[in-house]
């Protein structure tokens, strides 16, 4: 059915981030030497590993629930809930954190991550409370 295959894809999907968020956050302090011999670049990249490992698991799960909504031809919904989420959330939350509480890179980074947090909250809850059944027999109209 529908929903199995939404859930399964979002399951395979959870747990394929997170365990690469896992490796990215075990190899932290030597993952950036792929890249740099400098100290200082190195300590950057291991102090936002961690936001990182946040980055990789919410955008696993979020792009599979776009898409979902996206084939259901929810195309409107899903652009005004990534405009709302990103440039009237994210960023000026991001502003916010890394500018007027000087968090830097930190705080951008985590006002972005407020905005992909609540964007997939939004996904999700339109996903799973959707009527399968009756996306189905509309889709199979349009055939």
């Amino acid at each position: 059915s529908a929903a199995f295959s939404v859930i399964i894809v979002n399951i395979y999907s959870l747990i394929t981030c997170v365990i690469l968020a896992i490796v990215i956050l075990a190899c932290r302090n030597v993952l950036s030497y792929a890249f740099t011999e400098g100290e200082k670049v190195s300590a950057a990249v291991s102090d936002l590993c961690p936001l990182l490992a946040v980055t990789l698991v919410l955008n696993g799960i979020q792009p599979v629930l776009s898409g979902v909504a996206v084939g259901c031809g929810w195309q409107t919904f899903v652009a005004k809930v990534n405009v709302g989420c990103y440039y009237v959330i994210g960023i000026p939350l991001g502003a916010f954190f890394g500018f007027y509480f000087k968090f830097g890179a930190k705080g951008i980074w985590t006002g972005m991550i407020c905005g992909t947090i609540i964007q997939t909250v939004i996904l999700a809850w339109v996903t799973f409370r959707t009527d399968w059944v009756k996306e189905v027999e509309e889709a199979s109209k349009r055939l």
